[in-house]
């Protein structure tokens, strides 16, 4: 059996942003509209981005990435998905020794009252620590 991937390794491994068109109404895409499936890694370099003492919400982050790429909309799930493996993987990074002004800086998108912060394995207190540090 595979040994199971590191969130870092998940974070990045190599893969190649697709838009592709919808057959069916999805989420909140309608049907036929073109939809960018984005990757860990460009939702990782897109946090990076933010600055100091901001907060965006996930909505704003897939605004951004589908008009960087031509696209209507980019694709809730995935995004979701990927934003959770920058977020562990930032945590994994600070784990094995890193500091926190080198990792990726995902509390100013992840709001510690979402689904995704109570899914995160290593608990809240990170998160609510750094957004008040930031006075987020």
């Amino acid at each position: 059996m595979a040994e199971k991937k590191t969130w870092i390794e998940k974070r990045d491994i190599q893969k190649i942003p697709k838009v592709k068109r919808t057959d069916k109404d999805f989420a909140d895409i309608p049907a036929g509209s073109t939809m960018l499936i984005a990757t860990p890694q460009l939702v990782d370099a897109y946090v990076k981005t933010i600055p100091e003492g901001r907060s965006l919400d996930i909505k704003t982050i897939r605004k951004d990435l589908a008009l960087e790429y031509g696209a209507d909309y980019t694709c809730p799930v995935t995004t979701g998905i990927f934003l959770r493996i920058v977020a562990e993987s930032a945590h994994e990074e600070l784990q094995n020794g890193g500091n926190l002004e080198t990792i990726t800086p995902f509390w100013r998108v992840v709001d510690p009252k979402s689904t995704l912060a109570k899914k995160l394995t290593f608990g809240k207190e990170l998160l609510m620590e750094m957004r008040e540090k930031e006075g987020i």
